[in-house]
């Protein structure tokens, strides 16, 4: 009889979500699966940068681009620990007139980076309903002065209506001194929750339009992904798996006690009821089959927009994922016969 596998522990570095509560925690394992050592980080690591790290949370964007330009290095899995709707994510000053995509025809709009999945997906969302993208004066720049280094343009020359600010200069500022109109971010700056906030969010129901959206496409936008090394792959090819199936019990054991204890807020059990009425289900599914129209959109809008040169084919996003998640499935029958 075939001895079970011994797997390696698995240094992992993500941001702090809170469906990733139990991992962090170490309250969950799946069958047979590695021990998770997993680090929470103010930001997105850059995992093949830290030889500390087995893998790790990693943009879709890079993630893509890299793929489409031959580097393998990592190997993604479909397991999207941040995705959401972005009509959201479209500031504007409070006393500003714009209302719709359609008003920012011709205007100044700033965002965090050009290659970003999130900034993506929202430009997407602009084009898709009215917005003629090449009409718009774009700055890209930090949200405010404390934010860390990064790339913001990507590797590509940027487009003709796309300008990189010089250091110092900020998005919220340019927003709340009118040398902008608009700005894509996605993450609201400090002050915005105040009630005397001077910004506000572009679309008066932003809810309205992102259920509209799902009704359409099916799907919430996936933005960041957990990855491995492809060297601890192929010294353990059953570990993508396991790590997807970790993850998986982590969201269904936080979804359950959040259910419970929901006083964590004033009205999170009515989000939590509207939830699960709106999407009948998981709104943010793992696995390679539930994120196929996604990722194929996503692969299209990328090259739309001009990030990547040619169309990333969605078959070889998770291929790898495949490809080693069925080698040890084989593994574990033989093993079993």
């Amino acid at each position: 009889m075939t001895s079970p596998p011994v797997h390696p522990t698995v240094r992992l570095a993500v941001r702090d979500w809170d469906h990733l509560t139990p991992v962090f925690n170490g309250q969950l394992r799946a069958a047979g699966g590695p021990v998770l050592e997993v680090q929470a980080r103010a930001t997105t690591p850059d995992v093949l940068d830290e030889p500390g790290l087995d893998g790790g949370e990693t943009s879709f964007s890079r993630y893509v681009r890299a793929r489409g330009l031959g580097d393998d290095r990592l190997i993604g899995l479909p397991v999207f620990v941040m995705r959401g709707f972005r009509h959201r994510c479209v500031l504007v000053r409070r006393d500003s007139g714009h209302t719709a995509p359609e008003d920012l025809e011709g205007a100044r709009v700033g965002l965090t980076g050009w290659p970003d999945s999130g900034n993506t997906w929202t430009r997407a969302v602009l084009r898709e309903e009215g917005l003629d993208l090449g009409s718009v004066h774009w700055t890209v720049a930090p949200l405010t002065a404390d934010e860390g280094a990064k790339d913001r343009v990507g590797a590509l020359p940027l487009p003709a209506n796309v300008r990189a600010a010089p250091p110092g200069e900020t998005l919220v500022d340019a927003l709340t001194d009118g040398r902008l109109d608009a700005v894509l971010t996605p993450f609201m700056p400090p002050g915005f929750f105040g009630r005397d906030s001077p910004l506000r969010h572009l679309y008066p129901d932003f809810r309205a339009a992102e259920r509209a959206y799902f009704a359409s496409t099916g799907f919430v936008p996936g933005i960041h992904l957990i990855t491995l090394k492809r060297g601890v792959v192929e010294r353990h090819p059953e570990l993508p798996r396991l790590v997807l199936d970790t993850f998986e019990l982590s969201k269904r054991h936080w979804l359950e006690r959040r259910r419970m204890l929901a006083d964590t807020a004033p009205w999170v059990l009515a989000e939590l009821e509207e939830t699960a009425r709106t999407f009948d289900g998981d709104w943010m599914p793992y696995g390679t089959a539930d994120n196929a129209a996604m990722t194929a959109a996503f692969c299209t809008e990328l090259h739309a927009q001009g990030i990547t040169p040619e169309r990333v084919d969605p078959e070889s996003v998770f291929a790898d994922f495949e490809r080693y998640g069925l080698a040890a499935a084989g593994a574990t029958t033989r093993g079993g016969e």
